[in-house]
């Protein structure tokens, strides 16, 4: 018999499980751990974090879910990996062993690398639910004085799809509420080109997504380095294809949402 271990139980831990479970035999042990009790469907954050969906509608109890799988689960911090000793240590201090370690933890947020950034600063996130729900919090106040959005990827970001799907459910939002005049709209990205999404662009994405900014008149600035924020201001360093400076920019905005 063979103990393996997953590690995270996100949309990449739990389908991960339950793969395992279906290719091994009963007679393996699989065991999933994870932070936290509850399973975040990540991808429904931008949706939380304007209020088209609420926390119940988006996650679940882990634990009952894998039990019908024959899958353990333990809701605990990782302290450390001993990847000689094949063993974890829990925050809590209690160890478990394995054979085999899948790791799906997802990345790192690493909002301190930038002055100003993240929920503990002047931009907001939809990395996780409690982040989304701090976002639909702050948007709502912003409805009620409304003025300009940045929205888009920090320096270092891995993940650019959900900035670009945030900015399209912000300006629906917007024209439903009768808003969006009001509200100049800026798109700030790490990448090289709108559409690049860190993979080199996506088929057509490049020519599609920049057609759809300039239909919803969403304007743009790639190959962003965002420095530091202020409240109400975003300092931006644009970079060219060389990567030497190209121009400064100060942007102003009421409301900011960057991965």
């Amino acid at each position: 018999m063979k103990h393996i271990v997953v590690l995270g139980a996100g949309t990449g831990g739990m389908p991960a499980a339950y793969e395992l479970r279906n290719k091994l035999g009963a007679e393996h042990r699989i065991t999933v751990v994870n932070a936290s009790e509850t399973f975040q469907f990540i991808p429904s954050n931008p949706w939380v974090a304007v209020g088209w969906r609420k926390r119940d509608e988006t996650t679940f109890e882990i634990r009952p879910y894998l039990a019908r799988k024959g899958i353990e689960f333990v809701a605990q911090s990782v302290s450390q990996i001993d990847a000689a000793g094949s063993k974890l240590t829990f925050a809590n201090g209690d160890q478990l062993s394995y054979d085999y370690l899948v790791i799906t933890t997802g990345p790192k947020l690493a909002f301190d690398e930038v002055e100003g950034a993240g929920p503990a600063g002047q931009t907001h996130s939809i990395c996780t639910i409690d982040h989304a729900e701090s976002t639909w919090a702050r948007y709502q106040r912003f409805l009620e004085d409304p003025g300009p959005i940045v929205i888009g990827a920090m320096p270092s970001a891995s993940c650019f799809g959900p900035a670009y799907e945030f900015s399209f459910i912000v300006n629906t939002d917007l024209r439903r509420r009768k808003l969006r005049n009001k509200v100049p709209m800026t798109f700030v990205t790490s990448e090289p080109y709108v559409g690049h999404m860190g993979l080199g662009g996506v088929g057509d994405s490049k020519s599609m997504l920049e057609s759809e900014f300039r239909n919803n008149d969403i304007k743009w600035i790639t190959n962003a380095k965002v420095t530091k924020v202020e409240d109400g201001v975003m300092h931006v360093t644009q970079l060219d294809d060389h990567g030497q400076v190209f121009k400064e920019h100060q942007l102003p905005f009421k409301f900011s949402m960057m991965i």
